[in-house]
């Protein structure tokens, strides 16, 4: 079983394993430490959206630096009980871990997220399924994370920011713009 390692906040350097799920990728140390640098290191009070949670450690990140909500949907068992023994673990009662389909969780959210995470899996049409939801998922003036095998310039109207290319892993962020 593989490794993640939390790169910053007060869980920095806590080592999780990853399910063994075909498919399965972390989001690399790397990127992570570049996105919350560019979003800065403390999320106080923030609501985060990891949709597409696989390892959880975009969300896990983003608790670790202080968010107060942070919400992880993953579909697959395997994935779904690590997440769940990791919140455990690291008394993380700021995460709640939740199991299904992304797009019907996407449709029941009925309060927006400062911070959206969607890195689905790749060549599966996911991005076009999501984006008719991400108005109701994300605050006006919310910041949205995108990766994907491909660039993305621009996604439900929400505006590229910065982006960053590490190996086969096209990442992005981007924000809505305010209202």
């Amino acid at each position: 079983m593989s490794r993640l390692r939390i790169v910053g906040g007060q869980w920095r350097s806590r080592q999780l394993s990853v399910a063994s799920v075909p498919g399965l990728r972390p989001t690399p140390d790397r990127v992570r430490e570049t996105v919350f640098n560019w979003l800065g290191q403390d999320l106080s009070g923030w609501r985060c959206l990891d949709l597409f949670a696989g390892t959880g450690a975009m969300g896990l990140e983003a608790a670790s630096r202080g968010a107060a909500q942070v919400d992880l949907v993953e579909f697959d068992r395997r994935a779904f009980a690590v997440l769940q023994q990791h919140v455990t673990a690291l008394g993380a009662s700021q995460v709640g871990v939740f199991r299904g389909d992304a797009v019907k969780f996407a449709a029941s959210v009925r309060q927006a997220y400062d911070l959206v995470f969607l890195d689905p899996p790749y060549h599966q049409g996911w991005l076009a399924r999501i984006e008719p939801m991400i108005a109701g998922l994300l605050r006006p003036g919310g910041w949205l994370y995108v990766e994907a095998e491909m660039p993305v310039e621009s996604l439900a109207g929400c505006v590229l920011e910065r982006s960053g290319k590490v190996g086969q892993v096209c990442y992005q962020l981007m924000r809505r713009p305010a209202e």
